[in-house]
């Protein structure tokens, strides 16, 4: 089976480079009309030209590609709408938004100031926000529609340091939970990665020969999979070095407990049995946890 993006239109934030204009230069090579979107501002936020997406589109075309270059902020809604409509006046359609714009304010949360936290979930949470409720209705109306979340390891497990990134990247994920419940009758797949890659957000953390190894081109096989057509949803990948995995958010059989019972002394003697994983479930909606508890209210009365 050949993937390919032909006729399809798609939109890459952040895409001046690192990953996502390996996302770009990849969907472009396979078919797509790609918008090249960066603000072309610094690492921390600050900044801003247009240079980077032009980079990318003039490389794009340099291969026979077809692309544009936007320099909108995804912190800017109006923007953000306006880079859409000018989207569909141009190609018709928007079939494809990856969400990979972001910065990074690192520190410790006890030094962290709440203007750098606000800032860095402004730009990856409700950055992606904006960028999907502009896009949302037109996929709707179409039939169609492939959206990606970047999260991070640092979301799903913590990381020093970047507390503001980690709350970001992992709001990202409830974000994607719910709107691929959302957009399913409307053929809108919403999908995860989390990638293990040396980009400039790493460079003076990384070593050069582990950047190399890490180089953000080993992450697009599994993030174009997860835009593409044969597309799953709700699914969290993970990617580099040529490594592929799967995150899930799951849950635990759990004990119930008499209604006599129900003492904080009771969770403590027994969590061991609370946090057992042994047949433990991947909820595919919320309810499922209210399900869990009211289908074993029988056990109760035994």
């Amino acid at each position: 089976m050949t993937i390919d993006f032909k006729d399809r239109v798609a939109i890459v934030t952040g895409a001046g480079g690192g990953l996502g204009r390996e996302y770009a230069l990849e969907l472009a090579a396979r078919g797509a009309k790609v918008v090249v979107n960066d603000f072309g501002g610094a690492r921390d936020g600050s900044g801003g030209s247009a240079t980077a997406a032009e980079v990318v589109v003039a490389e794009i075309e340099a291969k026979g590609g077809t692309a544009v270059a936007n320099p909108a902020s995804v912190t800017d809604f109006p923007a953000v709408e306006a880079m859409i409509a000018d989207t569909l006046s141009r190609w018709g359609r928007v079939d494809i938004l990856i969400n990979n714009a972001g910065v990074l304010r690192d520190k410790s949360f006890a030094k962290m100031t709440l203007d750098d936290f606000r800032f860095v979930l402004d730009v990856h949470l409700m950055g992606s926000v904006n960028c999907t409720k502009a896009v949302w209705d037109a996929m709707r109306d179409a039939g169609y529609g492939r959206i990606l979340m970047t999260s991070s390891s640092t979301g799903l497990y913590g990381n020093f340091g970047q507390a503001n990134y980690g709350a970001a990247k992992l709001g990202l994920v409830g974000l994607m939970k719910t709107l691929a419940l959302e957009g399913a009758k409307s053929n809108i797949h919403v999908n995860s990665i989390f990638p293990v890659a040396g980009t400039r957000m790493t460079e003076d953390v990384m070593p050069e020969e582990m950047l190399r190894l890490l180089a953000p081109k080993n992450v697009v096989p599994a993030a174009l999979y997860l835009v593409s057509n044969v597309a799953p949803t709700s699914t969290i990948l993970g990617a580099g070095a040529g490594g592929f995995h799967a995150a899930h958010v799951t849950l635990t059989h759990g004990i119930m407990v008499p209604e006599a019972d129900r003492t904080v002394e009771t969770v403590a003697a027994r969590i061991a049995e609370i946090t057992d994983r042994a047949g433990e479930t991947v909820p595919t909606n919320g309810a499922e946890q209210g399900g869990l508890v009211m289908s074993r209210l029988g056990e109760l009365k035994a």
